[in-house]
């Protein structure tokens, strides 16, 4: 409710890091809260009131980030999406548009300009997206869609969102924030989980032209909160002095790698992808076929547990083993923890 000393230092250390010149901080508790109100700066810069967002992705739990999200288990209860139309997936593994990359051009990105004229006005406020879709199943799109997608929104008229929610704060290695390992620098960036260590906070972050097109009135209750604006700040630094953005780049190379040894083991895994400490297995009754296998993929998280392991799961049909472990992990402890993983495998019963 009132500015403090703690709210002001997080702004500032946020806008050291942040692309470009997202310098304007609006702190919230929660992701869906942060999505929220990117969508709202973005409908007043713009004037516009159509979003694009992509299917498989998923935004949060209110009304207007359930109309984001596009994946059937997460939109009950009569989700009301309007304004909200979506795009392709740049899922290369089930492409929707039964393509194969690279020959197939990134045709998924240029599906966003075919929306945008024949769902929408023609005139967008925002593109909303996760660099990586997290509840999707960790789906990475090719290195070339961010940058063609950004174009398409500007053509437009759009605001790039980058919903960093899961990516951000040196999760896919080497950068601070997912986008950036696309090379693309958005209007608006939004952040939660990582960024305070646990503690709950959202982050809307844009430049200072888009925030002062602000209008109206408002506020959140615990957003900006000392004890949280400390933790957040505390956790920045400490990646920076761990040196944290390096160690996922490097350890989670050795991930990719040992996930790989498993793929080459068990035919039940179908597709090995991610980038940095984000990294997910996609299990699949047969390879040729790509048959979702939710029940496996059950068993091997149950097996896991009892082995000592959490691990999570998500995408659409319940068959992705997602794996996003601590920043700061070691290259022995990734072997120990692809042990477990390895011993929970062998125990599956189809």
């Amino acid at each position: 409710l009132y500015p403090n000393e703690q709210i002001v230092a997080l702004a500032e250390k946020i806008a050291q890091i942040t692309p470009g010149t997202l310098e304007k901080s609006f702190f919230t508790s929660s992701g869906t809260e942060a999505d929220e109100a990117a969508i709202l700066i973005a409908r007043m810069a713009t004037g516009s009131y159509d979003v694009v967002a992509l299917r498989n992705a998923y935004s949060g739990g209110s009304q207007l980030a359930r109309s984001v999200t596009a994946q059937a288990p997460y939109r009950k209860a009569g989700v009301i999406g309007v304004g909200i139309a979506h795009a392709v997936s740049p899922y290369c593994y089930r492409c929707p548009l039964h393509l194969t990359y690279p020959d197939c051009e990134v045709a998924c990105a240029n599906d966003v300009e075919n929306l945008i004229q024949t769902g929408t006005s023609g005139s967008i406020a925002a593109f909303i997206a996760e660099p990586i879709q997290g509840a999707g199943g960790f789906i990475t799109p090719p290195k070339e869609y961010f940058k063609i997608v950004f174009k398409i929104v500007k053509k437009y008229g759009g605001l790039f969102i980058s919903d960093e929610v899961q990516t951000g704060w040196g999760r896919t290695g080497k950068k601070w924030f997912g986008i950036e390992q696309w090379e693309v620098t958005p209007d608006i960036l939004t952040g939660a989980k990582g960024l305070a260590n646990g503690a709950p906070i959202g982050l809307t972050v844009t430049t200072p032209e888009i925030a002062d097109s602000y209008q109206g009135l408002g506020i959140s209750t615990f957003g900006g909160n000392p004890v949280t604006c400390v933790a957040a700040r505390a956790t920045i630094e400490l990646i920076e002095e761990e040196k944290l953005l390096e160690n996922a780049h490097t350890v989670g190379a050795r991930l990719r790698e040992k996930l790989e040894e498993l793929k080459s083991k068990y035919p039940l895994i179908g597709d090995v992808r991610g980038m940095g400490l984000m990294q997910a297995l996609e299990l699949v009754k047969d390879r040729a076929t790509k048959e979702p296998a939710p029940e496996a993929t059950l068993q091997v998280m149950e097996r896991a547990r009892d082995n000592g392991l959490l691990i999570g799961k998500g995408g659409l049909f319940g068959n992705v083993i997602r794996l996003a472990p601590m920043l700061n992990i070691s290259k022995s402890d990734v072997d120990e923890g692809v042990r477990l993983l390895d011993k929970a495998f062998s125990e599956v019963r189809i």
